[in-house]
């Protein structure tokens, strides 16, 4: 089959002829419709410090998709041939403490498809049964192949409660801007995102928010002004890893207020703790998705309405996937999908 494949150590990628995925008694084998490409698929193209800690190549890359069952294992249960599916690319352990009381997403030993074992950029992948998500009610196949980055979105969206809340958004990357719709469906009063890149704004705004602020520009602080908020922020969610945003996001947050952090800062920095404890904030780390729990959640929000065509900017053709690769990189737009079905 055709995957894209990290095959040296060293920058770039290359679409190239691999094995078939065999598929185990409790796995199935996915045709492979679309992917989506992720802030790690960049890395890995680009071969960064990150990249040569985490990656042993040969490697087929990616983990956002959507595909096809075409085969099922002895006790892959009531996955059938046919079914339209995603998959959760957090492949857990099953045996320690948190897999075993239900808490899959706090697995120790978690190991990441396409990062750390053979991933979905690829006409086929074969998933553990137990990480396929199974679409029940039809989706956009756009949509369905970023399901992995929408969870990260919805599990930061949703962790704190909305309805009536003024809530600032750290970053209009894909993950920010889907983060922003969600809390706008979910009922907040206001919602705020920042950034730099105007492009990523203009999308903000498509998305619906009360104000899309450059702080290239503006402060957080005038940004309040603007609509009239006293006391500061309810709820914040830090998506861009800068430590300017995570101090601004901080000193411009009420009496009480939460923080999420998705954002993965590159390096340790320093924050105003004697503000978080006398402000008495609340701070929570991010990672992944709640297995399943946000995955219904996902497809609740699509069923109820929620609209992610805004947040998706590019479609190429998998054997397009350098200009693909490049689009993702500019960071003007929103997500960028490779179609794998041509």
């Amino acid at each position: 089959m055709k995957a894209l494949v990290k095959e040296k150590a060293e920058p770039g990628l290359r679409l190239m002829d691999v094995p078939e995925p065999v598929v185990g008694p409790g796995d199935v084998l996915i045709k492979v419709l679309r992917t989506g490409i992720c802030g790690t698929d960049l890395h890995i193209r680009n071969w960064d410090g990150w990249a040569q800690q985490a990656i042993r190549t040969p490697l087929v890359v990616g983990h956002e998709f959507v595909g096809e069952v075409v085969e099922t294992g002895r006790d892959a249960g009531d996955i059938a041939v046919g079914d339209r599916v995603s998959g959760e690319g957090h492949l857990v352990c099953g045996k320690c403490r948190n897999c075993q009381a239900g808490r899959r997403h706090l697995c120790r030993a978690t190991v990441g498809l396409g990062v750390g074992r053979d991933g979905a950029f690829a006409e086929y992948v074969a998933l553990p049964a137990s990480n396929v998500w199974v679409h029940r009610v039809p989706v956009d196949l756009d949509v369905a192949a970023i399901f992995d980055p929408f969870g990260n979105a919805v599990h930061t969206a949703l962790s704190f409660p909305l309805v009536g809340e003024d809530v600032l958004i750290t970053g209009a990357g894909p993950i920010g801007l889907m983060a922003a719709a969600v809390a706008k469906h979910a009922g907040a009063r206001h919602v705020v995102v920042t950034d730099v890149s105007e492009d990523r704004l203009e999308l903000a705004r498509k998305v619906g928010v009360s104000l899309a602020l450059n702080v290239a520009e503006s402060t957080i602080a005038e940004g309040q002004r603007a609509l009239g908020l006293r006391e500061g922020f309810d709820v914040g969610l830090e998506m861009s890893g800068n430590p300017v945003a995570m101090r601004d996001m901080l000193a411009n947050m009420t009496h009480g207020g939460k923080i999420a952090m998705l954002g993965l800062p590159s390096d340790e920095f320093a924050v105003d703790w004697s503000r978080i404890v006398t402000s008495m904030i609340t701070i929570k780390g991010i990672y992944g998705r709640e297995m399943f729990e946000t995955w219904y959640a996902m497809s609740v929000l699509l069923e109820g309405g929620l609209d992610l065509a805004p947040v998706i900017t590019g479609r190429y053709d998998h054997r397009d996937y350098e200009a693909a690769f490049a689009d993702a990189a500019s960071g003007r737009g929103g997500k960028v999908i490779l179609d794998w079905n041509a």
